[in-house]
Formats: structure tokens, C-alpha cells, sequence
């Protein structure tokens, strides 16, 4: 398995080291916590099937907001498609090539979405 390439040190997940005992890290909270509203967001619909052994996926990617808001959307896509899939690494990762209907469930969701590669 390859490991995830780090551009900055918010990719190591937000970890704060100070020996200062007074500091307030409550500067430091990441602002995806906060909801932010559907129509602000661009997603993009992905279709892949490699390191897969095969098997086609479409990965919807660029959602910002709480990790349970992206759970809520990703069971959402699963059941309106009628697959399986799971939520790793912030993107959604639906079994199948179902990029078209995915895009058009998220539009009337209200999200933006974007039709990435052929």
C-alpha cells in the first residue's frame, strides 16, 4: 500500500506540540468542522479502476465539512445507487461506474459537481 504523500504539516492531522503550558490551541481547530452550505462546495465526480484488481469505482472528491456530514452523503449515494462503497481519505468511493446518476443526485442536493477525466 502506498503511503499518502504530505504537502504540510495539517496533513499529520492537526497535531499541535507546545511545552508552553498557558498556550490556547483553540486558535489551532481546523475550520472543516463547520458546516458549510451545499451551493459553496465544488465536488468532483472521478471514475477509476486502478489498484483495484479491475473493479470499477467513482470517487467523489473535494467535500468540506464534518467527517459525519461526508458518512451522511456517501450512505446517501449508496442507497440512491443501489451499491456498496465506503468513505476513506475525505472522498467518497462508490462500487461502480455510476458517475452520471451520482452527479445528478448531488445537483439536486444543491452541490456543485464537477465531471472529472473521459
Amino acid at each position: 500500500m502506498a503511503k499518502k504523500k504530505l504537502n504540510s504539516l495539517s496533513d499529520l492531522g492537526g497535531f499541535v506540540f507546545s511545552t508552553n503550558e498557558q498556550e490556547d490551541f483553540s486558535a489551532y481547530s481546523e475550520g472543516s468542522s463547520e458546516n458549510i452550505d451545499p451551493k459553496d462546495q465544488q465536488l468532483e465526480a472521478h471514475f477509476s479502476n486502478k489498484g483495484r484488481g479491475g473493479k470499477t469505482v467513482t470517487i467523489v472528491s473535494g467535500f468540506q465539512g464534518k467527517e459525519s456530514d461526508l458518512k451522511t452523503l456517501a450512505k446517501l449515494l449508496k442507497t440512491k445507487c443501489g451499491v456498496g462503497g465506503s468513505v476513506k481519505d475525505g472522498e467518497i468511493i462508490i462500487q461502480g461506474n455510476y458517475r452520471d446518476k451520482i452527479m445528478s443526485i448531488l445537483q439536486k442536493e444543491g452541490y456543485s459537481v464537477k465531471r472529472v477525466g473521459g
